[in-house]
């Protein structure tokens, strides 16, 4: 391994992040109440042209008036390519209370774009005298932001997690597909007369997770489109989990608990991680640096492993 150890992500749950505009105060409270561990207030994708001044007068009053308990609140700005965005962050971080904790900026297309949003961030903090600093994650919902997501994700340190956006992403890229996330039915292999659907999303989750885990960000995945596929979606965060990612969005709110399940190490799951992490302090107490579990080898990497699955267990409780 290089010396240069990669810095850890930031120790909070991320299991699910719930979605809902900024023209809609009315769920506000509902979100609030839900199980998911983030709430995106939106600005950008979900309102309309018109109504941005009073979605993002709705949001500002709602980060004084609702209880968001121990939720991360983040709020999805406007695209930088737009005239919304400043206003957006100059709003926010003037007028709205202390419990705002984040702000999603969308269609990060190089570290540049988190450059200027930082440089507006921060003297905005300085000037108003704001306490808390503001955390930024970002999506990928580029061409060029596949390209540059390792710059992207070491751009600033107020950058804590990376989704990936789907439906941009496809169009950016000029991928035949009108799906948002999920296996496309075009993106098949034939075996003996059968087909084999393959994730058409999989190279660039994966180039995300990378540049995340080098950089100490969380890797989120995205959306997933049809809300009445309760299965789809199922399979869709197994695939997300398996390859590193810690949780994902739910933009309709039966999501949430489909979202949590997959995210959360089952109690079989994280029993056989102790287990394994007892079995290796066994074998060093004995001068070992490997041990046998249920006729597996296991050693300092299954320990890391292992590690992965109690810490995320023990964030969830204490939670």
């Amino acid at each position: 391994m290089s010396f240069r150890l990669q810095p850890a992500p930031p120790a909070r749950p991320n299991r699910c992040q719930l979605f809902g505009p900024g023209s809609r105060p009315a769920i506000f409270d509902k979100m609030a109440a839900s199980a998911a561990d983030v709430v995106n207030l939106d600005l950008e994708d979900a309102v309309a042209p018109d109504d941005k001044p009073a979605a993002r007068a709705n949001i500002i009053a709602a980060t004084h008036d609702i209880d968001w308990n121990t939720k991360v609140l983040s709020v999805r700005i406007n695209g930088l390519d737009t005239p919304w965005w400043y206003r957006d962050v100059v709003d926010l971080l003037e007028q709205a209370g202390p419990r705002l904790d984040q702000i999603m900026i969308p269609k990060v297309g190089c570290a540049a774009d988190i450059y200027a949003v930082d440089a507006l961030v921060t003297a905005i903090e300085a000037a108003t005298g704001r306490e808390k600093p503001i955390s930024f994650e970002v999506i990928i919902e580029s061409a060029a932001g596949i390209v540059n997501v390792n710059e992207i994700a070491a751009a600033s340190p107020r950058l804590v997690a990376m989704s990936l956006g789907a439906a941009d992403f496809a169009a950016s890229m000029g991928m035949a597909t009108t799906g948002i996330g999920g296996t496309q039915e075009d993106y098949y292999m034939l075996h003996d007369g059968a087909r084999h659907w393959s994730d058409p999303w999989h190279w660039a989750q994966a180039a995300i997770v990378a540049a995340c885990r080098t950089h100490g960000v969380l890797p989120v995945d995205g959306p997933f489109g049809d809300f009445s596929d309760d299965e789809g979606f199922r399979a869709q965060a197994r695939r997300s989990a398996t390859l590193g990612m810690v949780g994902k969005w739910a933009i309709h709110p039966r999501q949430v608990a489909l979202s949590n399940e997959i995210f959360t190490p089952s109690e079989a799951a994280v029993a056989e991680a102790r287990e394994i992490l007892d079995a290796m302090e066994a074998a060093k107490a004995r001068g070992e640096g490997a041990a046998v579990y249920k006729g597996r080898l296991v050693d300092i990497a299954s320990i890391r492993q292992a590690e992965v699955i109690v810490r995320q267990a023990e964030m969830i409780t204490d939670r």
